[in-house]
């Protein structure tokens, strides 16, 4: 009777002090749309704890995927597991509902609310988050084709030039994608061969699928439960969405080629309850890619993590992902790059409202790598999002590049082809053109920032009249094509080329190259006094040599004065007898 007491109390103080939450300190950490509930009457909220004190972790350049893999979770994992105690100390004492995470130092958390004031007014906490549903933008088109077509590469692929890769043996074999989204169907014949749970003979799902859906969305009739159900322990699709964005990553059979990296092999975790996920869910997904665990959610170990992850979801601000649960969405993708991961994002298919339409969670981040969608005939799609980024006053440019995303044909529940359109189509293609890379030269795995650069240099440039702010259309990079639409050949061409002469790994990642960005008068130097270099090449966006030094001499000696460059992004290779790196320059 006591407890029942104090709570009601709370409640009444909370309620009574709603009018100060401008200036009281504990109530700006809560969201505003928690408070609006707990106005209305609620006593038992959903929330998300997001930590003030957030890992740092070091430079891991030098490192390989693996370990930066593993330098990431034990450095993530141990400063979760040490900062949080005294938060759940309380929770349990209050007989709360939480989970904890470490991808970023987070803890969701259902509980009363005088649970989350105690919680909100413990100086660790930075913020309480609102944990939404949110609704992912559809495909606008969805035409069904009851019978597979003849065996010819379907268009996007022949578009991106991914079956001529093809036929110089890269067809993305040795390399692992995954996917979150609203779950896969993974026993049809163009998915099952390629599904990393499947030896041929049996499946073993532990490792390669987690389902983050533990509880329906309030929003469907309860006459229509989920046609997966919950916690599943083998992947099931509950939409089509998310089958049909693998068949475009692997997807291929005696009879269709519908896939960009056909002897990839995948891994997925749904995110979305018929499309309609959450923050919490986004984050379990992103925090089993970084160290992927048994069925049981035990044993988590980070050397099973995919090399790169396709996202075709989205999470606007109209639909409760705010600037308020922005920093937690942003660091997921930070953490996840930093182990060695590349996050390919859809750009979002609100290209109707124009400039500054790439606006919410994952694309509107920098760290991830945001794609717009085309048509066949190489234009943009009208609905695909621009650029640049002002919904965070950041200015970002944004997308990155482009790839085919309006009629793309690929495989749907039941074994059946459907042709959709939307930029959820168009990131596929790059997350396949990544395993071509990844498959073509090995030495690039957990290299993103290299892999990124080269993505965006080998893209074929377009233009448009779309002048955004300070961004002109007529200029490359622009906020309709970023830096165009993405060439499969010539990036794995330059992947090739990336490789060093030698084995010497480390002569081959200590070049360092400043200041970058910088005004005319770049350094490169090594803390190797051995690494001499023969020849340095400058390229521009399009490829074209701009600058060439041929000389024999130290790296630690070498500057090069490219005053009289015009400002913009620069490409460098510099090779010599021992190595061989590649890099990028920013001319201001």
């Amino acid at each position: 009777m006591v407890r029942f007491s104090s709570i009601i109390f709370n409640l009444i103080v909370i309620l009574s002090t709603l009018s100060l939450s401008a200036s009281d300190p504990i109530l700006r950490k809560i969201d505003p749309q928690i408070l609006r509930s707990v106005e209305e009457g609620a006593q038992m909220v959903e929330y998300i704890i997001y930590h003030r004190d957030q890992a740092k972790l070091p430079d891991m350049k030098n490192l390989t995927k693996k370990e930066k893999g593993r330098l990431v979770f034990n450095i993530l994992k141990e400063h979760a597991e040490r900062t949080q105690q005294s938060m759940i100390q309380i929770l349990r004492s209050h007989q709360a509902t939480y989970r904890s995470y470490f991808v970023a130092n987070a803890i969701w958390v259902k509980s009363d609310t005088e649970t989350m004031m105690k919680i909100a007014a413990m100086p660790e906490a930075a913020s309480i988050l609102y944990n939404p549903w949110v609704k992912m933008q559809m495909p606008e088109e969805n035409r069904l084709e009851l019978k597979p077509r003849s065996p010819d590469p379907e268009w996007g692929i022949k578009k991106i030039q991914a079956d001529v890769v093809w036929q110089m043996g890269f067809t993305g074999q040795g390399i692992t994608i995954a996917g979150q989204d609203t779950g896969y169907e993974w026993d049809l014949n163009p998915l099952k061969s390629k599904y990393r749970g499947w030896d041929g003979e049996e499946a073993d799902h532990n490792y390669q699928w987690h389902d983050a859906i533990f509880e329906a969305n309030p929003r469907s009739p309860e006459n229509n439960p989920n046609p997966c159900g919950l916690a599943l322990k083998a992947p099931c699709d509950d939409n089509n969405h998310g089958t049909h964005t693998m068949g475009t990553m692997v997807g291929s059979d005696e009879e269709n080629l519908i896939g960009v990296a056909p002897d990839a092999r995948w891994m997925a975790c749904r995110n979305m309850d018929r499309g309609w996920g959450k923050p919490s869910t986004y984050m379990e997904c992103f925090e089993f890619f970084l160290a992927p665990h048994d069925l049981e959610g035990s044993n988590p170990d980070p050397d099973k993590a995919p090399h790169v992850i396709n996202n075709s979801w989205g999470c606007p601000e109209d639909e409760g992902c705010n600037p308020s649960n922005w920093a937690l969405m942003e660091q997921l993708v930070i953490n996840l790059k930093s182990a060695g991961i590349m996050v390919v994002v859809s750009a979002g298919n609100s290209g109707n409202r124009g400039c500054g339409s790439i606006d919410n969670p994952a694309a509107m981040f920098e760290p991830s790598f945001t794609v717009g969608n085309t048509r066949q005939d190489d234009a943009i799609s009208g609905f695909s999002s621009r650029g640049p980024v002002v919904v965070d006053s950041s200015y970002r440019m944004k997308p990155d590049v482009v790839a085919p995303g309006s009629g793309v044909r690929s495989v749907i529940r039941g074994g059946f082809f459907a042709s959709y359109s939307g930029t959820s189509m168009a990131g596929p293609h790059v997350a396949g053109v990544v395993a071509l890379m990844l498959s073509a030269n090995p030495g690039l795995e957990g290299r993103v920032e290299d892999i990124e650069d080269i993505l965006r240099k080998t893209a074929v440039p377009f233009t448009g009249n779309l002048d955004c702010f300070d961004f002109p259309g007529a200029d490359v990079p622009n906020t309709t094509f970023g830096w165009g639409r993405i060439d499969a050949l010539e990036a794995v061409k330059m992947a090739l080329e990336f490789t060093s002469s030698t084995n010497d790994a480390k002569a081959e990642t200590q070049i360092l190259c400043f200041p970058n960005p910088g005004t005319g008068i770049f350094h490169f130097t090594s803390s190797n006094p051995e690494v001499r270099f023969s020849e340095i090449r400058i390229f521009d966006y399009q490829s074209r040599q701009v600058f060439v030094a041929k000389e024999d001499i130290p790296v630690v000696q070498r500057s090069l004065d490219l005053s009289l460059l015009p400002s913009g992004m620069y490409f460098f290779k510099m090779s010599g007898s021992k190595f061989s790196c590649s890099g990028k320059l920013i001319k201001l």
